[in-house]
């Protein structure tokens, strides 16, 4: 499909991982480390969202979910990789990669893993949602321990129900077996259980029951009978959540276990559809946390050896922002072409000298330096804006120096320093080593200045459309004016001028989430010390 058949927000990045939890976040992680661009698109809902605890995780036995989740994004966010909260609802291919399309946003990826895990379709018994993950379980290795010694009730529904059901004997010795009449069962699996001492009652269940406080009390069998319980165990069918992928010709098969569905990958991981992976419960729905996990950084390697191998033939060394930036800047002039309101308040009464403009784009702030004296070197990770900025500098008869270079590239700016260096709402993606951090800080001359305005956090009172639209940038994947102020606080020779939040100056443009700038200033003074 075309571009323009798609949402007019566009991203782009060498992968999108669709789903957040365990496998999808050790994906990315693997790819992101191999300086990739990505970006996850997670729609918040796990499949244990109604566990309170992560059990066999070694390292995170007895963390919430949400712990997890949350160390793992931070791992993320600091290599520069994106999580975006939304929902994919269609994802398209065509010869150069794939389009996923999502509320307010459309992403274009090289390579996509779906990491979308699966659904439990609990038994139609009145009570087993309302206690599902606390009371009612079914996995003795992420429950068993927690319910050993209790009143244990099993609710068999299917063959494979009697799978667990020996650990759960095990780990009880009030253990009881509840199975319907006609199921189809084997005789002498049944006779084992009996012979060891457990209760098997061959029987429907109406109902789960509560106490007077509500928590879970006793199963009701068809005849009236009252089991009583303190939790119980039920068998579930697992669908995989792949009806995004369902254009792609993406199908699940069924599971040899027999109460689960899956997607068939080959040895690296991809599916059936060239470029499109998997990972996680997805493709293996006995798979636990931790295994979800070790899966999705397996497949998050073989993803990345896959781009290095196309790009090796292509002999194609990108930056992860490269393709991003120079799409934006092909169409319509992106910016209003005016300077920065907080350069020119700042900057409009000191003497030029040699100034840094780092993420030029089409270069408003260096040609506003440049008609004042200065003698200026414009960056950007984007040749397409540069070039716009070249054009206009000859038009107007200004001698701008423009460098095509990722902030994050070793010694990015050369060996040359700047009397100032500037840099305003940049877009440059967070690394483990903050090297595009020292990269800007080593290129400040003794005496110089460092001027960053980022965006600030929006207002308590701001207004926030309900509109179903997820955020297009991950705030927390950048180098924000806080990384940056917190590098030159823990550096000696650096002074703070400046730290404070202030309304946007007038005529420069603002939106309902950003009318107000956080601006940070600093001076260099001491020559012989550097950032390493």
């Amino acid at each position: 499909m075309s571009e323009q058949q798609h949402s007019p927000a566009t991203r782009r990045c060498d992968v999108a991982v669709v789903g957040g939890s365990a496998a999808g976040l050790a994906a990315a992680l693997q790819i992101q480390r191999q300086n990739r661009s990505v970006i996850v698109i997670d729609s918040g809902e796990p499949r244990n969202a109604s566990a309170a605890h992560v059990h066999g995780y070694l390292g995170y036995d007895g963390e919430a979910p949400t712990e997890l989740i949350s160390a793992g994004r931070s791992e993320l966010r600091r290599y520069g990789g994106e999580i975006l909260k939304g929902r994919v609802e269609a994802v398209d291919r065509d010869p150069d990669g794939f389009w996923l399309d999502a509320v307010g946003v459309t992403i274009r990826a090289r390579r996509v893993v779906a990491a979308t895990g699966v659904t439990d379709e609990l038994p139609a018994i009145e009570g087993v949602a309302h206690h599902w993950g606390e009371t009612v379980v079914h996995c003795p290795f992420c429950h068993g321990y927690e319910v050993r010694g209790q009143r244990l009730v099993q609710i068999v529904t299917h063959p494979a129900g009697l799978h667990p059901a020996r650990l759960f004997d095990h780990l009880s010795d009030q253990f009881t077996l509840v199975i319907r009449p006609d199921l189809d069962i084997d005789a002498d699996d049944v006779a084992a259980f009996e012979a060891g001492g457990t209760e098997v009652l061959h029987s429907d269940v109406r109902r789960i029951i509560d106490g007077p406080d509500g928590t879970l009390e006793a199963v009701e069998l068809t005849d009236g009978r009252h089991l009583p319980a303190d939790a119980v165990v039920v068998t579930t069918y697992l669908r995989p959540r792949i009806e995004p992928f369902s254009e792609l010709g993406l199908t699940p098969e069924p599971h040899p276990i027999g109460v689960a569905d899956f997607v068939a990958t080959g040895p690296t991981g991809e599916t059936a559809v060239d470029g499109l992976y998997a990972a996680g419960n997805v493709i293996d729905p006995s798979q636990q946390v931790l295994a979800a996990a070790a899966n999705g950084s397996y497949v998050g390697a073989m993803v990345a050896f896959d781009l290095a191998t196309r790009d090796q033939a292509t002999a194609r060394r990108r930056s992860p922002a490269e393709a991003e930036w120079n799409a934006r800047y092909s169409g319509d002039e992106v910016w209003s072409g005016a300077p920065n309101g907080t350069l020119v308040a700042e900057i409009v009464s000191t003497r030029p000298g040699r100034a840094l403009d780092v993420g030029a784009g089409e270069g408003g702030d260096s040609l506003w330096l440049a008609e004042r004296g200065w003698d200026v070197t414009a960056t950007d990770v984007a040749q397409a804006g540069l070039d716009r900025l070249a054009s206009k500098a000859a038009t107007v008869g200004a001698d701008i120096r423009c460098v095509t270079t990722d902030a994050n590239a070793q010694h990015a700016f050369g060996d040359h320093t700047y009397d100032l260096v500037s840099l305003f709402y940049s877009a440059i993606h967070r690394t483990g080593d903050d090297r595009a951090i020292a990269n800007i800080m080593n290129a400040v001359a003794p005496g110089g200045t460092l001027l960053m305005v980022g965006h600030a956090p929006p207002r308590s009172d701001a207004p926030t459309p309900d509109d179903g639209h997820i955020a297009q940038w991950d705030r927390a994947a950048f180098v924000g004016v806080d990384h940056v102020e917190s590098a030159i606080r823990s550096t000696p020779g650096w002074t703070i001028v400046t730290s404070e939040v202030r309304d946007r100056p007038p005529g420069s443009s603002t939106h309902h989430h950003h009318d107000q700038d956080v601006v940070l200033r600093a001076r260099r003074d001491d020559a012989r010390r550097s950032l390493t």
